[in-house]
């Protein structure tokens, strides 16, 4: 199904379900999760270690498969792609950004953004990765590797590669957990401030109970299962400055 824009609901899951492993060692990771976030909108996910906020959030990417349940990203129905279909469709619908960078470390700072963009075919790769970086302030670090960047600098060039595809959807997995309080706030403001202007949809895992304020609502997770939901008052765009 075509994406809408019209439509109110940019994710869905209804019971689904997801185990990892095998044999004996085979643990039953989410539970029967529900879950609706509209287009446009910051959900935080929050919750113990072991409570499956990132497993959830790889469901949502489309990079784990439930074994039960449906999952509906930006009018897509996930749930019987096949697994080049999955990456065509997160190549052009979603953004992630990782707490460990993931930058290929023989690429400069412009090649590592401009991969995701190649391999979509744009013939202005190179010239949108660049204002890319430009946009979160690295216009001067285009042609240094990641081991010549300090960690801050490296997760905005993780950034400008999530956000150059110009996705529907931008999911963080604990963004700031490898960086300094000052520049963990200097990367959350790219990444809502970029939300905000675009009309994304921003779904964050996160254990920053600051953070997690930022956003418009929260999802706490326990044991697999959504706990409770939160919307905080006074969020939005203009007040996560």
């Amino acid at each position: 199904m075509p994406f809408d824009k019209t439509t109110a609901t940019a994710i869905r899951l209804d019971g689904v379900d997801l185990s990892l492993g095998s044999g004996a060692a085979r643990v039953h990771i989410l539970k029967g999760v529900s879950l609706a976030i509209k287009q446009g909108e910051a959900v935080g996910l929050v919750g113990p270690s072991g409570s499956g906020k990132s497993s959830l959030l790889m469901v949502l990417a489309g990079l784990e498969r439930a074994d039960a349940g449906r999952v509906e990203v930006a009018g897509q129905q996930l749930t019987g792609l096949d697994e080049d279909s999955l990456a065509r469709f997160r190549g052009r619908h979603v953004g992630i950004v990782f707490q460990a960078f993931h930058l290929i470390p023989t690429m400069t700072a412009v090649e590592n953004v401009a991969v995701p963009l190649e391999l979509a075919g744009r013939a202005d790769a190179f010239a949108r990765a660049a204002a890319e970086l430009t946009a979160v302030g690295l216009g001067h670090r285009l042609d240094h590797y990641p081991s010549q960047l300090s960690g801050g600098e490296q997760q905005r060039v993780a950034v400008a590669r999530a956000l150059a595809p110009e996705p529907r959807i931008l999911v963080a997995d604990e963004p700031t957990g490898n960086l300094d309080e000052a520049t963990g706030r200097q990367i959350m403001d790219l990444l809502f401030e970029a939300q905000a202007r675009r009309g994304a949809t921003l779904v964050i895992v996160t254990h920053d109970a600051t953070l997690a304020r930022r956003c418009d609502r929260t999802v706490r997770l326990r044991s697999g299962a959504v706990e409770a939901e939160e919307a905080l008052a006074g969020a939005g765009a203009e007040s996560r400055a």
